[in-house]
């Protein structure tokens, strides 16, 4: 434990830690970005397997299925277009609803592309909902 000098000093009483590590708003986002473009170096996605790219901000979660090659987005779906009383909720009914405009467009296998975020809470359930849904990846 760090001990401070507060004025007068007194025996045997531990100070609270004085040295904190608080992150950033911008630190974090640069990790995330710095840890998203080591996925991208490894992921890539076609026209029979397409990537499904994930971004998660703090009202919604957007998906995307993207042809790398043709440099293409083949289906996309939001929260925000979904009801639900929870974010979970919206999430596995956007999962559903990315798998099923998958389908109709022929497309049963995807290239998961979480986006530098943790597999984790939304974003697994979002992967979930997509999987048993009839998406594989």
């Amino acid at each position: 434990m760090i001990r401070k000098w507060c004025g007068e000093k007194k025996a045997n009483v531990p100070l609270r830690n004085t040295r904190t590590i608080r992150m950033d708003t911008r630190e974090k986002t640069r990790r995330r970005l710095q840890r998203k473009r080591r996925i991208r170096a490894r992921v890539h996605g076609t026209a029979q397997r397409p990537r499904l790219a994930v971004f998660r901000s703090n009202t919604r979660i957007v998906a995307q299925l993207i042809d790398d090659d043709a440099h293409t987005t083949l289906a996309s779906v939001s929260t925000a277009q979904h009801r639900g009383d929870t974010m979970r909720e919206r999430s596995v009914a956007a999962g559903a609803a990315l798998a099923q405009a998958a389908n109709a467009k022929g497309i049963q296998a995807a290239v998961f592309d979480r986006g530098g975020y943790r597999y984790t809470g939304n974003i697994k359930a979002f992967a979930d909902a997509a999987r048993e849904a009839g998406l594989a990846f």
